[in-house]
């Protein structure tokens, strides 16, 4: 069964709720049978990349805040992260446009490293405060999980898997995402936020209930050798 997931590299939830997603999944009894799928969202796709300013400063002006409102809404966050094991360093976070990143997990995808190219942009943002619209960080990125150096090169000089990420970003209003992050189970039940594990592990529970009826699985596995048909034919 598949899970999609929505999220933006700068979402501080996102992150949050991918920890607390495999949480739930690692409790889920038929978690080999589910296939996670990232998909592309831009929180703020007019975001120009300002290695100099501060998060604190980003957020006063795009949101109106004071910056030490900011501030506190950022130290708040963290310590949301760290209760599910994760070291955020707001104060040193990029301000940075995701475009080309979300085209690096596009690509990953294709070979099958969606998910860990998505935990490398997430640390590499809240935890290692790297410009993840680099392109030479996107590339040291991808080479730490396997992708091909050249290849990486290649996408991110070029246009390609822009479609892709729009698409997707079209796709989430389809599905009635307003923010991200956002899950949806077998395009049936979704989930919005970083929910609690238990909410995650309820919802998996549900939807693959109902997947599974309409897709049974064979009873039997067996391995095939010499027989004989019913038309009296062996072979």
């Amino acid at each position: 069964m598949k899970v999609e997931i929505w999220s933006d590299v700068m979402c501080p939830f996102c992150y949050i709720g991918k920890r607390k997603f495999e949480n739930a999944l690692s409790q889920f009894p038929q978690k080999d049978q589910i296939q996670v799928e990232w998909k592309s969202f831009q929180l703020n796709p007019q975001m120009k990349t300002e290695p100099g300013k501060s998060i604190n400063d980003y957020l006063a002006e795009v949101k109106g805040w004071a910056p030490d409102y900011a501030q506190k809404v950022n130290d708040h966050v963290t310590n949301l992260a760290a209760e599910v094991g994760l070291k955020y360093n707001m104060d040193e976070a990029v301000v940075a446009n995701s475009f080309d990143a979300h085209r690096f997990v596009q690509f990953a995808k294709t070979k099958g490293l969606g998910d860990a190219a998505e935990e490398q942009l997430f640390k590499a943002y809240f935890t290692d405060g790297k410009d993840t619209s680099n392109h030479e960080t996107l590339v040291e990125l991808g080479s730490e999980i396997g992708l091909n150096a050249s290849e990486l090169i290649a996408v991110l000089q070029g246009t390609r898997f822009s479609e892709d990420v729009r698409n997707d970003i079209y796709e989430a209003q389809q599905v009635g995402a307003r923010g991200v992050p956002f899950f949806v189970m077998d395009r049936k039940y979704a989930v919005s936020g970083a929910q609690q594990p238990e909410t995650f592990l309820n919802a998996l529970e549900k939807s693959f209930s109902e997947w599974e009826k309409a897709n049974p699985q064979p009873l039997v596995t067996f391995a095939e050798g010499s027989s004989c048909g019913p038309d009296g034919v062996c072979d």
